[in-house]
């Protein structure tokens, strides 16, 4: 069990968290390789007004994508699938202000709490979401979220676990994003969806304006 000081630790982490997210409907979760339009993307985001942006540590040049995203004016950049310690400690020397994991450990927690970077861990079942409450976490990742029961499951843990406050990431789309923020216990979405790369071709401006516009538009629900 965690002590009481790392608990109101790791609660402060979510604070600073919910802060960050509260300002967005929908986080654009990129997986991306390709380092040189990487600027060009963020600055289209936050133009857009999703300024929040999770890079997923999933290719070779993610640490370098965030340290790029990082220098553009308003863009609030956080690492995502963050699985290790030291994943943890090169996201945040390379300017990420958040981190985001698909799941959650003791051992990932107490990294976190000890760099001082909010944190967003992953649950995927009520156990999951109850381990990290204990251990002081009130915002959640709710991971993969089409895959284990999307609005469903959370209008079920809504009860139970009224206190916790979740980001739905995982097979969420433009057409159901506004049934995941229809709901009080969502605070925003994860948007893998804002932009798939595709190898050796510039982006597509247009529609990633078109589509960050559109998702920025999103209406989410109030929480508390």
């Amino acid at each position: 069990m965690t002590s009481p000081l790392t608990q109101r630790k790791t609660a402060t982490l979510s604070d600073r968290l919910v802060e960050i997210c509260d300002a967005v409907p929908v986080i654009p979760v990129l997986s991306m390789n390709d380092a040189e339009h990487a600027q060009g993307i963020a600055d289209c985001f936050v133009a857009a007004g999703l300024p929040v942006i999770e890079v997923t540590l999933r290719t070779p040049n993610a640490i370098e994508i965030i340290q790029l995203m990082s220098s553009v004016p308003g863009a609030i950049v956080g690492a995502g699938t963050v699985l290790t310690e030291s994943q943890l400690r090169s996201a945040k020397g390379a300017g990420a202000t958040f981190a985001v994991s698909p799941g959650c450990t003791e051992l990932l927690l107490t990294a976190a709490v000890h760099s001082s970077i909010p944190f967003l861990p992953g649950a995927a079942t009520a156990s999951e979401a109850m381990w990290a409450l204990e251990h002081g976490v009130h915002f959640q990742k709710l991971f993969p979220a089409e895959s284990v029961g999307g609005t469903g499951l959370l209008n079920s843990l809504a009860a139970p676990l009224p206190q916790v406050t979740f980001c739905p990431t995982g097979g969420i789309r433009i057409d159901s994003a506004s049934n995941y923020l229809s709901l009080p216990s969502v605070r925003c979405v994860g948007g893998s969806w804002l932009y798939v790369e595709e190898n050796g071709s510039e982006p597509n401006w247009k529609v990633l304006e078109s589509s960050a516009y559109e998702a920025a538009s999103l209406n989410s629900s109030e929480t508390t």
